[in-house]
């Protein structure tokens, strides 16, 4: 009896793997920003996350069916050659004829349109800056319609003469006298979008209230203010990112303070050095003839002389062993490839914190591990 063979998927998938493969161009990023309707707050965090460019927005006034507050179209500024170019999304249908605003959105595809200079490079320059255009609702929707337009507005003034002046000037003057008056409503559309932009401004700082009391957003102004809540006493001169992530784990520091996970964790935020405390491990004292003189004074000058570990000149037995512990560093090679130039005043900001954090009474050496 024959057996039927099925036929194999494996020619389906290999039939998939050689479809053209979509190409990606400088614009994806704003293409995903119109395409996806992004809020402002959302499309600026976006943008600056994946692309070097300068990033603002531009309000302007929402039209009808829009949503308030999402990203309408994106302005490209081209810094070389001054042009602009326009990244917008356009709603179609199935069939990829345009959908108006009346078509549900489970029916509309977003399809990204690009106009302009960009259309034919499809290029990003480092210098180009990117206006995001914000739909809002302005005073502009209490004017008549002349001034919500999008370009200048023409009007035509007729002046009509009477019969009587006819008859006495004669064809001199003529009977209908036309005037073109050129409107420009600019100057009120950018009057009135400044109260707008104070407006909104004071709008998203009230919305921003939450993130005052957020150590790693709020300004680096607030941060000994946040640091005051909880009795932290915050060093200046530290780099801001240093002082976020202490007033962040300020009260578990505080916690731990004194204990090995304490002062491993101080030294990892302050230095950015992997550390391990042993603990109970007391110093070695000298033996003659098996250990070597130490010539430095401090241990920034032992570190540059790569002298071995200090020993105690006297052997502390009579001391109990939890008044020790050591402090094991990565290797040496690690540690100076980590560091390189910064390596000699990393080590002393070690001493110090460890020589802050630690109980008074407890004495505490530094090694490099020996392992490779």
């Amino acid at each position: 009896m024959r057996r039927r063979r099925l036929p194999s998927r494996r020619s389906r998938k290999s039939e998939n793997l050689l479809l053209a493969r979509e190409e990606t161009t400088d614009l994806r990023y704003l293409e995903q920003v119109v395409t996806i309707k992004y809020p402002i707050r959302a499309a600026i965090s976006y943008l600056q996350r994946n692309m070097g460019n300068a990033v603002r927005y531009r309000l302007v006034e929402v039209r009808r069916g829009e949503a308030v507050g999402i990203v309408r179209a994106v302005e490209i500024q081209h810094a070389n050659s001054g042009k602009r170019s326009m990244v917008y999304g356009e709603r179609v249908l199935a069939n990829g004829q345009p959908a108006s605003f009346y078509v549900p959105d489970h029916l509309v595809t977003i399809v990204p349109r690009i106009m302009g200079v960009a259309a034919d490079t499809q290029n990003l320059g480092i210098g180009d800056e990117v206006v995001l255009h914000v739909p809002v609702r302005s005073y502009l929707r209490f004017l008549p319609g002349i001034f919500q337009g999008e370009g200048p507005v023409t009007s035509r003034e007729v002046h009509r003469t009477r019969d009587g002046a006819i008859a006495k000037w004669g064809s001199g003057i003529l009977e209908e006298q036309a005037t073109d008056i050129d409107v420009d409503e600019d100057p009120i559309r950018r009057f009135l979008f400044l109260f707008q932009h104070i407006q909104t401004r004071l709008t998203d700082r009230v919305d921003r209230l939450v993130e005052l009391i957020d150590p790693l957003m709020t300004d680096a102004r607030f941060l000994p203010w946040l640091a005051s809540w909880v009795g932290f006493e915050l060093d200046g001169s530290l780099p801001i990112h240093q002082q976020r992530e202490l007033v962040r784990r300020a009260i578990r520091l505080y916690r731990t303070r004194g204990t090995r996970r304490g002062i491993e964790e101080m030294v990892r935020v302050l230095t950015s050095a992997p550390v391990r405390i042993r603990e109970r491990v007391k110093a070695r004292p000298v033996v003659l003839g098996q250990n070597a003189v130490v010539g430095g004074r401090d241990i920034v000058e032992r570190y540059r002389k790569q002298e071995n570990q200090a020993c105690y000149l006297m052997d502390p037995s009579t001391r109990a062993a939890t008044s020790f512990f050591s402090l094991t560093m990565e290797p040496r090679e690690r540690f100076e490839s980590r560091f390189g130039e910064r390596a000699p005043g990393v080590l002393r900001r070690i001493v110090g914190v460890v020589s802050q954090e630690r109980p008074i009474h407890v004495m505490f050496t530094i090694q490099f591990d020996q392992r490779s």
